[in-house]
């Protein structure tokens, strides 16, 4: 079985989903340290200026987990839905999309951070690009210690596992004896060589949330990440 994990982001990028596709098993590493200024709760759409930073204001601070981190009120929600209409509303296959994202700003208020990354990346993921991954949270696992020691931990609780994805970052702390020792092939993603999909204004960013992607090319959306799937697969 492979496994990828990940803490959760706000709408995140083409990428972090390919990371799930990847996988059988996909799970949210939320019961670690929440980071400021970090994807968490933040992510770019493409405007006419260029990349326009949408936030969800949270009252997290360094020393709370991701998992626990509060939002702050409700009012960036119809500020969040204004601006996709606005930038997006032309687009291809925006009203394709609409009405989910319509439940999403207006018809719910979120308190969790995590809930909604959560809620919102699962529902992409399964009903939007069709991917099957199943999914589970780290906090269902009796996980200890940091970083190295964390990640052995949760792979020693995963029955069946052969192979563990991570993301270019990992490789500054992990210790491939130690996973050779249990029988588990690592993998990294590469996300380079994406390719370019028709997208407002020039010049293409790559860089951006998802919802760019799917409001340009709706259900040719993994068209533009299936490459690298197969490249990595190889």
């Amino acid at each position: 079985m492979k496994v990828a994990s990940c803490q959760s982001n706000y709408m995140p990028w083409k990428g972090y989903f390919d990371m799930i596709a990847r996988a059988d098993l996909f799970i949210f590493y939320d019961d670690v340290q929440y980071t400021r200024h970090d994807w968490r709760n933040r992510n770019y759409i493409k405007t006419h200026e260029g990349r326009q930073m949408l936030t969800v204001p949270c009252h997290g601070h360094s020393d709370l987990l991701i998992c626990d981190v509060k939002i702050n009120g409700y009012r960036w929600q119809q500020k969040h839905w204004q601006t996709l209409v606005y930038t997006y509303q032309y687009a291809p296959f925006f009203e394709r999309y609409r009405n989910w994202l319509k439940s999403v700003y207006l018809k719910r208020r979120w308190d969790s951070l995590s809930e909604l990354n959560q809620a919102t990346i699962q529902y992409i993921a399964k009903e939007i690009l069709g991917i099957d991954t199943q999914f589970e949270d780290s906090r269902h696992y009796p996980l200890i210690g940091k970083k190295l020691e964390r990640t052995l931990s949760l792979v020693d609780h995963i029955e069946n596992i052969e192979e563990l994805i991570l993301g270019p970052a990992a490789q500054n702390y992990i210790d491939p004896e130690q996973f050779k020792k249990r029988n588990i092939r690592l993998s990294y993603m590469d996300y380079s060589a994406y390719l370019e999909y028709p997208q407002f204004y020039k010049p293409f960013i790559h860089e951006v949330s998802i919802l760019d992607l799917l409001f340009h090319t709706g259900p040719n959306a993994m068209d533009y990440m299936k490459h690298v799937r197969k490249e990595l697969r190889q």
